[in-house]
């Protein structure tokens, strides 16, 4: 996937992300704390392309819109 920095432990402190694995990973950390039905959509995209070997562009995509629902910036997609 085309990497990403996560800001999940906190204000200003981000995680770099390179694999659907690591997506997934991060989804199921404990740090994670909002679990709405964009994090359930996330989860299962990325479970379902590490499965299948494919789709990581969606799991991306799902994971980045779980992160904006849970409040959480994303570089470099969120730079302006």
């Amino acid at each position: 996937i085309k990497p990403m920095h996560v800001e999940i432990d906190g204000m200003g402190r981000y995680r770099k992300v390179q694999t659907v694995q690591e997506l997934a990973d991060m989804l199921m950390s404990g740090s994670w704390h909002h679990h709405g039905g964009k994090f359930h959509r996330a989860l299962s995209t990325s479970i379902r392309a590490l499965e299948l070997h494919s789709n990581a562009h969606t799991a991306r995509s799902a994971f980045v819109d779980a992160a904006h629902e849970a409040g959480m910036r994303i570089l470099p997609d969120d730079m302006p």
